[in-house]
């Protein structure tokens, strides 16, 4: 049985006990963490192990009714209900790749890992952190989606490791002084103010001064949302761009490159 958390939750610890509802107490084995995305993945041998069906994070919607479930502050088990405040929240300086829900369903110390579930109880999340001045709840939570955290769960189960996409662009985000010059009429995307030699994107054409606004059929909004859709494209995957260049839309079919260097640390 495979157990999605938080890297955090198990980041240095020796040994990691599971407990169930039923009261089985099981040892498990860390297969494997990314920190960079703060996803842990931990595994049990035993059978008759309950299970959660996966939701679909991309579909939730704005005052959507979510459920964090967790341990907080020890007193065992506990559910709170709240609503999707906000999608795709980004630059909250918790991890390198950030794409987070965020809930006001109370999100408290002991609540990392758990899991943030819809409606219906299909999981869509992993709660993952708080923002707070007390050290509890003040109703701004995260929680990684888990259309970001299943691709790289999926990784660390085959491979051990997490390889992510590598375009070869520098970017920055589209400001409103910006629009004029670049012939753009809103800020969504993300301006390549560099391409580097011997990249994937200049292999495929792109240049300086173009705005990416589409990765394989999805929107970029700005520059975190192109480095994580980038990111778990898998290296030698072929997927279209989309561009806005001289206030026209071009299209690049682009081999993504592998970024360079170890991004999970395996565990024995």
């Amino acid at each position: 049985g495979y157990i999605l958390t938080n890297n955090h939750v198990i980041e240095g610890a020796s040994r990691v006990v599971v407990t169930l509802n039923d009261g089985r107490a099981l040892s498990a084995k860390v297969v494997g963490a990314d920190a960079k995305s703060d996803v842990g993945l931990l595994r049990v041998d035993e059978k008759n192990l309950p299970s959660i069906e996966w939701g679909d994070s991309r579909k939730l919607k704005i005052a959507d009714v979510v459920l964090a479930i967790g341990n907080p502050f020890g007193v065992g088990q506990t559910v709170t209900m709240g609503i999707v405040s906000a999608k795709g929240r980004t630059n909250v300086d918790i991890v390198d790749y950030e794409d987070f829900i965020q809930t006001d369903a109370a999100i408290n110390p002991g609540n990392s890992g758990g899991a943030l579930v819809d409606a219906t109880g299909k999981l869509v999340g992993i709660n993952t952190a708080i923002y707070s001045r007390s050290g509890g709840s003040q109703g701004i939570g995260f929680a990684i989606p888990v259309a970001m955290a299943r691709p790289i769960m999926e990784a660390i189960k085959k491979n051990g490791v997490v390889e992510r996409g590598y375009l070869g662009v520098v970017i920055q985000d589209v400001s409103r002084g910006m629009l004029k010059a670049l012939k753009l009429s809103s800020t969504r995307g993300a301006l390549v103010s560099d391409v580097q030699e011997g990249s994937p994107a200049q292999r495929a054409g792109l240049r300086h001064g173009d705005v990416v606004v589409e990765v394989d059929g999805k929107e970029i909004k700005d520059t975190q949302s192109l480095r994580n859709e980038v990111a778990l494209v898998p290296p030698g995957t072929r997927v279209r761009v989309v561009v806005m260049r001289d206030g026209a839309r071009e299209g690049f079919s682009i081999t993504v490159g592998r970024l360079g260097g170890p991004v999970v640390k395996k565990r024995k």
